[in-house]
């Protein structure tokens, strides 16, 4: 081992991802980082092992670039001008508008993210690879099992940036040159490589619903391999659905583990979500340790929402970011008045989906309704309000399916009706937008032991049966296609009774672009999706018009990654 190759472990506030682990996180410092001073215990071990998951976990759920460059952009997600508010020199308008460039802050963290997160996974493996564990007294396989587990973070990393950028430098080790970007293939054969390695040191799930600590089983390497298949058209211009087929069939028959859907949605997102049986991968979380909210909530909920949840501490949020409206000014659909095949994500729902209400929190952990929309009066205690702190300061906040400034309008003001309000991504108010709570739900003051203690989900068995439904469809076989969404689709309604069930009559390329909204609202993967249906670049929807310019399915590499090696390659047209 190098000496002080070690970078970034001796930080404090590090702990034990693993349950197997049991980790001091007392810093203990060392004048040079070599096998016999730092690896003398376990524990040193774990340290080590651990460093690249505490960005993974950052990475998957905290932080905002990645998650933002897959949903703006997108029908799903917007960040809308509000008044003096989120402009930023017109930044999430651009984003809006796939005007795109390498001067734009998320798509430098975009590329800084997974290129650190593959430094840091090579750099603990090759650490890892100079400790004698038998000396240490470790489990037959554990060595096996950790450098195998840092393979697949080099992988889940790399199939980020080829999906971002295409093609990316490829690296074995920490110790070679700096390297120019490899092809878009070789980036892909790569990732795949990785899995295969890994894969038959791999822990398999045994135990169906037993608590997930983000240890990487065999089924989220597998996962990883059936979204490298499922976006190979993309990637690489090569069909692999079939091949993706496969691998899904085996997740769901066991063969990678144990795993199932889980009846209740509210378990999957909820506050105890760690044994939910439809997990495959998690970012782990709990209150004032390690919490997380899937990028979610600083951006999304309204300045004083905190104040509908009883005053809930640590819950201060920005007002940014909610669902492209479905409705007009006038209350009119877009779908209808402007043929709009995309987009309208709330009333996509069914209103008879148990997701589609406002969010409350019942207590004891319990909650019902995944939406921030309508009168924000807490049900629970007619004094838990959300009131405006802009345009209707002091004034209960009603969050509308809408983008437009209502409060413009009226005698003496700029508008004389709402029929001359224009609704765009730069006119939006404070209460514009219908708001997501999915992967951040919240307690109220009187339970705030449960404040960041659901998990964030990165992979979960519902992505698998969709990809199958997919690939299924792709190969002529609708109606086993609407078996598997379906199976999903029945929780979300009493009794299973669903009004509009998918069919082999009913399922196109549109319905299957909603279904794959619907089930994944917000969670971060609508982008690809777009461009896997050719919609990225060629469809219109609210505010967006097509472009039809294919090298805006690779954003650009920023100017300050280029101008750190030379050696980069600009994508094409920026």
């Amino acid at each position: 081992m190098k000496k002080n190759n070690i970078f970034g472990l001796l930080i404090s506030g590090i702990i034990g991802l693993l349950a197997m682990s049991s980790c001091s996180v007392e810093p203990e410092f060392y004048s040079e980082t070599v096998p016999e001073t730092f690896f003398t215990t376990q524990d040193a071990v774990w340290q080590r092992f651990n460093r690249p998951f505490t960005h993974w976990r950052w990475y998957a759920g905290h932080n905002a670039a990645y998650w933002m460059l897959q949903e703006l952009g997108t029908d799903e997600i917007c960040i809308p001008t509000r008044g003096s508010d989120w402009y930023n020199g017109g930044n999430y308008q651009r984003h809006h508008h796939h005007e795109y460039d390498d001067h734009m802050s998320w798509i430098s963290d975009g590329w800084k993210n997974f290129a650190m997160g593959q430094a840091l996974a090579w750099d603990a493996l090759e650490s890892l690879k100079d400790v004698d564990f038998d000396a240490l007294g470790f489990p037959q396989g554990t060595r096996e099992s950790m450098i195998a587990q840092q393979q697949i973070l080099v992988a889940y990393f790399t199939l980020c940036g080829l999906d971002l950028f295409g093609g990316v430098p490829l690296y074995t080790t920490t110790k070679s040159e700096v390297r120019g970007r490899s092809t878009a293939e070789q980036t892909f054969n790569y990732t795949d490589s990785l899995i295969s390695e890994a894969l038959p040191a791999l822990d398999a799930k045994d135990v169906l619903g037993a608590m997930e600590t983000n240890v990487v089983h065999k089924a989220v390497a597998a996962a990883l391999r059936a979204r490298l298949y499922f976006g190979a058209q993309v990637y690489i211009g090569k069909d692999m659905y079939a091949e993706c087929a496969q691998v899904c069939q085996d997740i769901i028959d066991g063969k990678y583990g144990k795993y199932d859907i889980d009846p209740d949605w509210t378990n999957v997102f909820g506050f105890f979500n760690e044994t939910s049986p439809e997990i495959i991968w998690t970012v782990p979380s709990e209150n004032v340790q390690n919490e997380t909210d899937g990028t979610f909530w600083s951006y999304m909920a309204h300045y004083n929402y905190k104040n509908y949840l009883g005053g809930l501490e640590g819950s201060g949020s920005n007002n940014g970011c909610g669902l492209c409206p479905s409705r007009d000014p006038q209350g009119r659909l877009y779908s209808e008045t402007m043929g709009w095949k995309l987009g309208g994500a709330f009333e996509k729902f069914e209103d008879s989906d148990i997701r589609k209400q406002n969010y409350v929190y019942d207590g004891k952990g319990k909650y019902h309704g995944m939406f921030i929309v309508g009168e924000l009066i807490n049900p629970r205690n007619p004094d838990w309000k959300c009131e405006g702190g802009r345009e209707y300061k002091k004034k209960v906040i009603t969050m509308r399916d809408q983008v437009a400034r209502f409060s413009e309008v009226g005698e003496g003001k700029k508008y004389a009706s709402i029929n001359d309000l224009p609704s765009s991504i730069a006119t939006a108010e404070e209460n514009s937008c219908v708001r997501v709570t999915k992967r951040c739900p919240r307690p109220t003051q009187d339970e705030v032991q449960y404040k960041g203690n659901p998990d964030c989900p990165v992979i979960r068995l519902a992505e698998i049966y969709y990809m199958l439904a997919e690939c299924k469809m792709r190969a002529g076989k609708k109606d086993e296609a609407a078996n598997l969404i379906n199976k999903i689709r029945a929780r979300y309604f009493v009794g299973g009774n669903d009004p509009n069930p998918v069919t082999a009559a009913n399922l196109d390329k549109w319905r299957m672009l909603d279904e794959w909204m619907i089930e994944f609202l917000c969670e971060g993967r609508r982008r690809i999706d777009l461009i896997r249906w050719d919609c990225y670049i060629q469809e219109d929807w609210w505010d967006h018009k097509a472009t039809n310019d294919t090298h805006l399915l690779h954003y650009p590499i920023h100017y300050s990654i280029t101008g750190a090696n030379n050696k980069l390659v600009q994508n094409p047209g920026y």
